[in-house]
């Protein structure tokens, strides 16, 4: 269980930055990385916050093996561009 609320809080956190980073440059970042579901991004973050005791153990691992590493890349990639 421990285990499980700490990979929710860290993907809480994702998703709140992605949220301020969507808002802060008016929704036209994002966009220049269209592979992430942006939108599913911040929609995790949501039912994990407003819907905790609905989390679904099974999908936030799945999400963790799926879905964490292409978005780890892209946002790997996201820092080289804006530091060019």
């Amino acid at each position: 269980m421990i285990l499980l609320d700490s990979i929710c809080m860290k993907l809480s956190a994702v998703g709140e930055s992605v949220k301020n980073l969507d808002k802060i440059t008016k929704r036209e970042f994002l966009s220049n990385y269209p592979e992430i579901p942006w939108k599913n991004v911040m929609g995790v973050r949501d039912v994990i916050v407003h819907h905790y005791f609905e989390v679904d153990a099974e999908e936030i691992f799945r999400i963790c093996k799926e879905d964490v590493p292409p978005l780890l890349d892209t946002i790997n990639r996201m820092l080289l561009d804006l530091h060019q």
